[in-house]
């Protein structure tokens, strides 16, 4: 997660700066440790409850638009030009306002953005302490975070801190700092922001429906080696 990717490399810094030599390092997986915290899987119930609720209200100005949109259809024959353009206008203008409403609660740095951070900073906070604590007592001069946009190409067990840090919050494990698999974990699948198919971003570019996958890029074929 990028926050708290933010909030290990202060905690490098804090450590470079009060002298610690690059000696020791170690690493760890914050989705691990996040998906068995209670009060995260509690900010992203509220997250989807409070995502569900802005949605339903979404859908209900989008039939109320395909209502106006339909009388009118049906009565444009018997309609005068001056009354076609006032139902035109009211018709655009509710377009306007459930698009203004959408971008409100689900744009980019809407009211859900803003929610999912204000939620989501306390639990962050809370591992960040617990990594301070961890890289203080095992003398770490940087920990990494293998869940975010990090690239780690392989990973020893050794090095891994992720059941010291569930330890210091409370959640570790009896087998705990134990190397091996750790399994599947089921994590809090977070709110996802709605698309709508026909909404075209600042770019003019149409935004990808949710759930769809990119295209696979082409593997190229092994070369022949001479003989």
């Amino acid at each position: 997660m990028k926050n708290l990717n933010g909030l290990v490399l202060a905690l490098l810094l804090l450590l470079v700066s009060s002298g610690a030599r690059a000696q020791k390092f170690g690493w760890i997986d914050s989705e691990y440790i996040m998906a068995k915290m209670p009060e995260y899987a509690k900010a992203q119930l509220e997250l989807n409850t409070i995502s569900d609720t802005w949605q339903k209200e979404i859908e209900a100005q989008k039939k109320d638009l395909d209502k106006l949109y339909h009388n009118y259809q049906a009565e444009e024959v018997v309609l005068t030009e001056a009354m076609k353009k006032k139902r035109q206008d009211e018709i655009l203008k509710k377009e306007q306002d459930v698009k203004a409403y959408q971008n409100k609660h689900f744009g980019y740095e809407g009211e859900l953005f803003k929610k999912r951070q204000e939620l989501n900073k306390p639990v962050q906070d809370k591992v960040f302490e617990a990594c301070e604590k961890v890289a203080k007592k095992k003398q770490l001069a940087v920990i990494f975070d293998k869940s975010d946009n990090l690239t780690m190409l392989y990973t020893n067990p050794a090095h891994d801190y992720t059941e010291f840090v569930l330890e210091e919050l409370g959640l570790g494990a009896e087998d705990r700092n134990q190397p091996g698999p750790r399994g599947a974990v089921k994590t809090v699948t977070p709110p996802k922001t709605p698309v709508d198919p026909n909404f075209e971003s600042d770019s003019g570019t149409p935004e990808p429906a949710a759930g769809a996958n990119p295209a696979a890029k082409p593997t190229r074929p092994p070369k022949k080696r001479s003989k």
